[in-house]
């Protein structure tokens, strides 16, 4: 029920009360006291009516005058209870004096000089007073009738008055119940808005009293709300992205356990999608992991434990909360580790790479010393070991470029280049080697790529490694063409040959160092190793990228983009 409908009700209950309440007091109080006064007149009147009966009097006469003149009936008996005379009976029609004497206002009057008493008759009801006179008792009696009649005129205006008075009260109650809800109404809803989050409700209202000091409090409660609120906010917001900022994966578990809050970092270790909070189940089921998160959801820290989730290499802390839960923290350790496998591998690849012509140079050095080696075999081991130290020159020359470019200690020096000059002068430095394979080579410049912006000692390097590399794994009768087209915001300078191809299980790391599709004949063809992997390097320097097509038995394309710098 509403509270206007409440008050309504309430204040129609008092008003209504209060006229049932008067009628009860009117229907008692009155009706009593209009009895007693009706009595003590008829007593007055007995009185009189004792005064006017003398001995030598007729009793009849005298009822009969009595009663004419008082318009009651009038009753005169002996004190032994015998009528003597009645107003409206005959002598014949008088009571027995036994009858009589039994009444209880005789009885009384006999008794205390006055006695009355109210009875019911056909007629309705009647009131006899009975007075002790000197020659008897003179007793009236009045017809109750015409008092009860006023009294019910007396009553149903009362009544009339309280409906009036009930409707002008309900008008007037709804005025106040409605002056007073709907301040109450605006202020609950206020209420449910603050208790749902919005916080930009404000109680619009203006009131004087009590009404309008809630409304003032509410008012200033809400607007230090909002501003808490907005504080908390910033600093939610402030923690989210210093979280997400952070290079290692956090996660927080409450008490449930369920996941309420996990960074940027987590989500991509994991692979998780999901909304938080989110059951720890979502989590991936790596025993390492959920041994950490239920030790510290026991109470106990870990450190270092190493696990390989999803491709990643991690390390995982957990740490206990105060009130229960636990935060998870993920190392990625996947580029340390493939770091320490590079730098392995590199150390093998070196030794492996050098290890072959150092042990060549050795045993022809060991042979040279001997006094009784012909001239000619000397000769020939002097060029095995020149043309063995001259390749791990080549290697160790590569090594060191490798190393400047990786380290960051070169930068390259853009200027405009002649795209098809640039390409003549591969071809010249390539010409004897191409010449000695039997390789054709040529070079197709197309519009709009004439121009180049790149270093062009590096352009110079990246070229000649890239025809090299062509040359040595095309035959006799093929073809190498050094090409330039123009692309989106640069140009893309590459090599194109009819060789022998590359299967397309190598093809995503032939630029690594000392990566080789066939080992055996890149050694024999003198190849280091190192020559797409400075490629790419320097191709990126210039912030662009190398890509590579090839197909088994039909040749290879390798590309180099450099965008334009403006």
């Amino acid at each position: 029920m509403r509270l206007t409908q409440r008050l309504l009700l309430s204040l129609l209950a008092l008003v209504g009360m209060l006229v049932l309440a008067i009628l009860v007091v009117m229907d008692i109080r009155l009706r009593d006291g209009l009895l007693a006064e009706s009595r003590r007149e008829l007593e007055r009147e007995a009185r009189v009516v004792a005064a006017l009966w003398t001995s030598d009097s007729d009793a009849q006469l005298v009822a009969r005058a009595a009663g004419a003149a008082l318009q009651h009936r009038v009753t005169l008996l002996l004190p032994n209870g015998v009528p003597l005379g009645d107003s409206e009976l005959r002598a014949d029609q008088l009571a027995d004096a036994r009858e009589m004497i039994r009444r209880p206002e005789i009885a009384a009057a006999l008794r205390d000089s006055v006695g009355w008493s109210t009875v019911r008759v056909a007629s309705g009801e009647e009131l006899r007073v009975a007075v002790l006179a000197p020659q008897g008792i003179v007793r009236l009696t009045y017809d109750l009738s015409s008092m009860r009649a006023a009294f019910d005129d007396a009553r149903r205006g009362l009544v009339g008055a309280g409906a009036v008075a009930l409707l002008v009260a309900a008008a007037i109650s709804w005025l106040f119940a409605r002056a007073i809800s709907r301040p109450v109404l605006e202020l609950r809803d206020v209420a449910r808005d603050l208790a749902a989050g919005n916080l930009s409700r404000r109680p619009s209202l203006t009131a004087p009293g009590e009404i309008g000091d809630l409304a003032d409090a509410i008012y200033r409660l809400v607007e230090q709300l909002s501003a808490r609120m907005d504080a908390l906010r910033s600093e939610e917001a402030l923690h989210a992205a210093m979280s997400d900022a952070l290079s290692e994966g956090v996660i927080a578990v409450d008490a449930i356990p369920q996941v309420v809050r996990i960074n940027a970092t987590g989500r991509r270790l994991l692979g998780l999608t999901d909304d938080t909070p989110f059951p720890v189940e979502h989590l991936p089921r790596e025993r390492a992991l959920r041994d950490a998160l239920a030790a510290a959801l026991r109470g106990r820290a870990t450190d270092a434990v190493e696990a390989v989730i999803g491709g990643h290499t991690l390390i995982l802390a957990g740490r206990p909360l105060p009130e229960g839960g636990a935060v998870l923290a993920l190392y990625d350790f996947t580029h340390i580790r493939k770091l320490e496998a590079v730098r392995r591998d590199f150390v093998a690849n070196v030794s492996h790479e050098l290890r072959t012509p150092l042990t060549v140079v050795r045993g022809f050095a060991e042979t040279l010393v001997s006094d009784s080696l012909p001239d000619r075999d000397r000769l020939a081991f002097a060029e095995t070991i020149r043309t063995n130290a001259e390749r791990m020159q080549r290697i160790v020359d590569d090594l060191l470029d490798l190393s400047r470019i990786e380290s960051g200690r070169w930068t390259p020096r853009p200027i405009e280049l002649d795209t098809r000059a640039l390409a003549s002068e591969t071809v010249a430095a390539s010409a004897p080697e191409a010449g000695r394979r039997q390789v054709r080579l040529t070079v197709r410049v197309a519009p709009g790529a004439e121009q180049l912006f790149a270093d062009p000692t590096a352009v110079r390097q990246i070229l000649g490694n890239l025809v090299g590399n062509s040359l040595r794994y095309t035959p006799a009768g093929g073809e190498v063409e050094i090409f330039a087209e123009p692309f989106a915001r640069g140009v893309t300078v590459g090599v194109r040959d009819t060789g022998s191809g590359i299967p397309a299980e190598h093809l995503p790391r032939i630029f690594e160092r000392f990566y080789r599709v066939d080992p055996a004949r890149s050694r024999e063809a003198g190849g280091t190793g190192l020559g797409l992997a400075i490629v790419r390097h320097l191709v990126e320097a210039h912030g662009g990228r190398v890509t590579v097509q090839s197909t088994v038995g039909q040749g290879t394309v390798m590309t180099a983009f450099f965008p334009t710098i403006q």
